[in-house]
């Protein structure tokens, strides 16, 4: 079992449209409505092929109600943690080569109890599982440091606690025990304070996290792929030919990595899998992983350090 904690959780709707220009009106071909936030599509990526995933949310009553039932469509268990709020839309507008455009409501506001409240409900969902996912941004009202007060509260946070998030609550996180961190480069450079320009000087800031107190760290490269620093470094991609929609594959990256064990090259290799299936769907998350998206791996354990990460295609 995998369960997610995902603190600002989202309706979203996806709409496909054949071009995007300011002032102008815009009709959808097509419209697609989930329920989703980072930590809900991991554990829907994980559910979808085949393995046992919870999500814990925040919701009032009425939004609880059409969540779980969303939910238990697809296989996911959800655990729901009463707010007053409401869940936050969410927007994708997405054009024909790919390009994504997203509008995000910013969320409920929460309460320091209400806070407290999703802390504990992670913390006692997690007591089953092999991973506790803390993923997305925090809802207005939050504390910036409840992923850190999350890893204090779950006594094995060394081993299970896996985060994603940015901004205040990634810098709140450092120097706290986390099993694995996973920025995108943008992200770990925030942290760092310095730009990173080649794969050495990713690895040599994601290892400076590590020795703080993240076990692992993965680093996720967008279509350039994705870097993993743990005891060993290992570089991967998985070139895809027809992007449909970026948004999600950052989750599926993550969702493929941890359901093959969580370490090491084989598990990027079926993040990186899970990632390139995500990215050909027109959907935040594809249906499943296909042999043909394992097949099109590339995993080295000896990346050129000179390489530069805006060179690598």
């Amino acid at each position: 079992m995998i369960t997610t904690l995902t603190p600002n959780p989202s309706f979203d709707r996806t709409l496909l449209v054949d071009r995007l220009e300011r002032g102008e009106v815009i009709r959808a071909s097509q419209v697609r409505v989930e329920c989703s936030g980072k930590g809900v599509n991991v554990a829907r990526a994980l559910s979808r092929n085949g393995h046992a995933a919870r999500a814990v949310i925040p919701a009032n009553a009425d939004d609880a109600e059409a969540f779980v039932a969303s939910l238990a469509v697809e296989g996911t268990c959800a655990r729901t943690v009463p707010i007053r709020g409401t869940i936050r839309a969410c927007f994708t507008l997405v054009e024909p080569d790919g390009t994504a455009t997203q509008i995000n409501e910013p969320g409920p506001d929460v309460s320091a109890s209400e806070a407290e409240d999703l802390v504990s409900a992670a913390v006692v969902a997690a007591t089953d599982s092999d991973w506790l996912v803390a993923s997305g941004s925090l809802p207005p009202g939050a504390p910036t440091d409840l992923y850190a007060r999350l890893a204090t509260a779950l006594s094995d946070a060394d081993r299970k606690l896996v985060v994603d998030t940015s901004g205040a609550a990634l810098n709140a996180l450092v120097g706290t025990p986390c099993a694995m961190v996973k920025p995108n480069l943008a992200e770990l450079a925030g942290v760092i304070g310095r730009r990173l320009g080649t794969i050495t000087e990713v690895i040599e800031a994601a290892d400076k996290l590590r020795r703080g107190g993240w076990r692992s760290v993965l680093v996720s490269l967008g279509r350039r792929g994705a870097v993993l620093v743990a005891e060993d470094v290992c570089y991967g991609r998985a070139p895809a030919t027809d992007v449909r929609n970026t948004v999600g594959a950052g989750d599926a990256l993550l969702a493929g990595f941890l359901s093959a064990g969580g370490r090491g090259d084989v598990a990027l290799a079926e993040g990186l899998a899970w990632a390139r299936a995500a990215v050909q769907s027109a959907d935040t998350l594809a249906q499943a992983v296909t042999d043909g998206d394992r097949r099109a791996v590339q995993v080295t354990t000896d990346p050129a350090q000179d390489w530069r990460v805006g060179e690598l295609t």
